[in-house]
């Protein structure tokens, strides 16, 4: 989902949203925290935040307390999600196309707006489907549905619940003996609470029909991570990241501000 957006496209559509209004002073950047640390820096710089699934609706009150706007970045399901949990209208949640002059928004657009909401999306979470649920719903008239906010809209808008990961752990674990469940969320995750829950007599299904893992996610496994480990036993530093110091600055005054507010 980080490549979703990157520094370019947000500093280019920050010029031009300041064609029709004052940047810094109206809107509020947000950024999810599954996003690169120059845009971290960049909320840092311009007054923003950093946000998780968990905290993004009362991050995204603290925007409005300082600006009457919000740039929602990189991953437009959750920003409006979250918007929409809170009664903002879908129309003054508009997507913002970075790869169209002005967003492709015209200028009334762009001053009705209360969050711009980034194009983009998570591969994973884009997959599920509304149909997805009508049929779990026809087979398990008993059962629930629950989502990651990451989900389209519509999945979360029929959904029984929507939450973070733990949230989805937390509900379903905690849930009666017995239940059936149907969860949009990571393959992985999903099919190792199925096997959690397998000894309640739990049902739990993953909610698309087609199989597609995070790549991303599945850069990390236990064999690298053993490797990382023995070699920082040994005194060996590998795979080591740097952020230059002034991004790493920013990045955490962002960091700090969701911190302080959440």
């Amino acid at each position: 989902m980080a490549d979703m957006a990157n520094l370019a496209k947000v500093e280019r559509s920050r010029r031009e949203l300041s064609k029709v209004l004052d940047f810094d002073a109206t809107i509020t950047p947000v950024t999810y925290i599954n996003s690169a640390a120059d845009l971290k820096a960049f909320c840092g710089e311009h007054g923003g935040i950093v946000c998780t699934s968990t905290n993004a609706p009362k991050i995204i009150e603290w925007a409005f307390a300082q600006r009457e706007k919000v740039l929602f970045f990189p991953d437009q399901n959750l920003g409006r999600w979250s918007g929409y949990k809170m009664g903002i209208p879908l129309e003054q949640m508009p997507v913002w196309d970075p790869d169209q002059p002005m967003g492709g928004l015209t200028e009334e657009q762009i001053k009705n707006a209360k969050i711009l909401l980034w194009k983009g999306h998570c591969a994973v979470h884009q997959m599920f489907r509304e149909q997805n649920i009508t049929r779990f719903r026809a087979e398990h008239p008993d059962g629930f549905v629950i989502s990651h906010p990451e989900s389209p809209f519509e999945v979360c808008l029929n959904s029984d619940y929507v939450g973070s990961t733990e949230y989805i752990l937390k509900t379903v674990s905690e849930a009666p003996a017995g239940t059936k469940w149907l969860v949009g969320t990571e393959l992985n995750l999903v099919n190792r609470l199925a096997e959690q829950m397998k000894p309640q007599g739990k049902l739990v299904q993953f909610m698309s029909h087609v199989i597609c893992e995070c790549s991303t996610m599945a850069r990390i496994d236990p064999q690298h991570l053993a490797w990382t480990l023995e070699n920082l036993a040994a005194g060996n530093v590998v795979n080591q990241i740097k952020v230059p110091e002034a991004e790493a600055k920013l990045a955490k005054l962002a960091l700090d501000r969701m911190l302080a507010t959440s």
